[in-house]
């Protein structure tokens, strides 16, 4: 019996460069366990129907779980000219418990059989990615909960805003993986169904059970539609899409982790162990995680593009360019993977440096908006208010000022409304604990936040 399951078709040989270019073992032996955790829920099934018989059933299942241990333990070197990791499972099959092997494709194709290697594989992977998204919220928790107190500028245009708590900002990080987690758990919904049983495209002539076995491997049901089974590749780039915006959420918290960590910041001081040096320069301590991490965003995003480009013109149902679903899928994963898990190390032992960031916070007129509010509360429309603070701060650049510098006397040049008590709003803590944000002061509003997290994070 050749080693091809499709050789009696052929009278020639396959071509030895043809067989490097078809085949996908290189990257699907990975999927190995869940390979052979389906291969033994479908041969239970298979003696469960009557469709083989039960010491057939015993003996490829046993004949499987040492197949399982010796891949693990390295002592099975695969082929490339069979293929794919489940042609290689089962002629290894064949071969230690002969004949009898074959009788575990019964009602199944490598088309429902890799739909169903890959949703498996998925599950443990989206599980164990919500395990470092959730390390990596648990630091910027921790961080904001430390820092409660730490005043810093916000940026709009990358220039100085107003004075915000540097909690509210990690909380603005914490409230973007939120929403990333919900995406993971959603799509892990999607991804639970099974397909097995839809055979190559039209389903099969044996009476299984395909409730059985997605119960035997912890599925929330079956797919409803054997042509739409095989050719779905729908949750893989679910998976690249929410990859992709995780990304970017990690790029963005990189650009700034890069720009605090400068010189010209200097509000936070990354440690040594997610550092590294110059080869000329001794004194560079370059924040080359964040840095990566950005550029890592970059071929998730191709990974997405390629996946939705791959799949745009394929009618149903399954076509050899699916194949090419794998790389992309496995790629993001490990990215997207080694990203949280690298950053959730890192953010949860960042210094956080009050000083700097105050003193920043403190330059670019920063309370010019509280001024402002403070006019319109005196009666003045806040259009004309505007144009007061935006001449007052013209007068502060002109004579080398900030605002909570002028006298009295130089405030009341621009608006006679402005009284002594304009210094209780001008000052930075009085802008931060005067100025509400979603309800509350900005303090108030951030420890609301803060405890609100905390609370949801022990009810878990």
């Amino acid at each position: 019996m050749s080693e091809k399951p499709w050789a009696g078709r052929f009278t020639q040989p396959t071509d030895q460069f043809v067989e490097e270019f078809t085949a996908s073992i290189d990257f699907d032996k990975r999927l190995y366990r869940y390979d052979i955790q389906g291969s033994i829920a479908h041969a239970r099934m298979l003696a469960r129907q009557q469709i083989i018989a039960q010491e057939d059933a015993a003996a490829i299942i046993a004949g499987l779980e040492t197949i399982l241990d010796d891949i693990e333990a390295g002592k099975i070197e695969f082929k490339v000219s069979l293929e794919d990791i489940h042609m290689n499972i089962e002629a290894r099959l064949i071969e230690r418990i002969g004949p009898v092997g074959g009788k575990l494709h019964t009602a199944r194709s490598r088309n429902d059989q890799v739909a169903l290697d890959i949703r498996l594989y998925l599950r443990d992977e989206l599980h164990q990615i919500r395990q470092y998204l959730d390390l990596l919220q648990e630091a910027l928790l921790g961080q904001a909960e430390r820092n409660l107190g730490v005043i810093m500028p916000g940026y709009t245009h990358l220039q100085t805003a107003q004075p915000v708590l540097f909690s509210h900002h990690m909380m603005a990080y914490y409230e973007m993986f939120c929403r990333d987690a919900g995406r993971l758990d959603d799509l892990a919904r999607r991804v639970n169904i099974m397909p097995l049983g839809a055979g190559a495209l039209a389903g099969t002539t044996f009476p299984i059970d395909r409730e059985y076995v997605a119960e035997q491997l912890g599925f929330d049901g079956v797919t409803r539609n054997s042509l739409d089974s095989v050719s779905d590749r729908d949750f893989a780039l679910e998976f690249c899409a929410a990859g992709s915006i995780l990304m970017m959420h990690l790029s963005r918290l990189s650009e700034e982790l890069i720009l605090w960590s400068s010189a010209d910041f200097n509000f936070i001081e990354l440690t040594d162990a997610f550092c590294t040096g110059s080869s000329i320069m001794p004194q560079k301590k370059n924040p080359d995680v964040p840095e990566l991490v950005r550029g890592k965003s970059g071929r998730v995003y191709g990974n997405l593009m390629a996946l939705l480009t791959l799949m745009k013109s394929l009618p149903l149902a399954y076509n050899k360019d699916m194949q090419e679903d794998k790389e992309p899928l496995f790629d993001t994963i490990d990215t997207v993977k080694g990203s949280l898990k690298i950053f959730a190390d890192m953010i949860a032992q960042m210094g956080v440096k009050a000083e700097p960031m105050r003193i920043a916070a403190a330059r670019g007129f920063s309370t010019a908006t509280d001024v402002a509010d403070y006019v319109v509360r005196k009666g003045l429309p806040f259009r004309q208010a505007h144009e007061v603070v935006g001449r007052t701060v013209r007068y502060c650049i002109e004579h080398h000022k900030e605002i909570e510098e002028l006298t009295l006397e130089e405030f009341r040049a621009f608006s006679d409304l402005i009284e002594e008590d304009i210094y209780d709003y001008v000052t930075l803590d009085a802008s931060v604990n005067a100025r509400r944000a979603t309800g509350g002061t900005a303090r108030e509003a951030v420890e609301r936040e803060i405890q609100r997290a905390r609370r949801a994070r022990n009810a878990q």
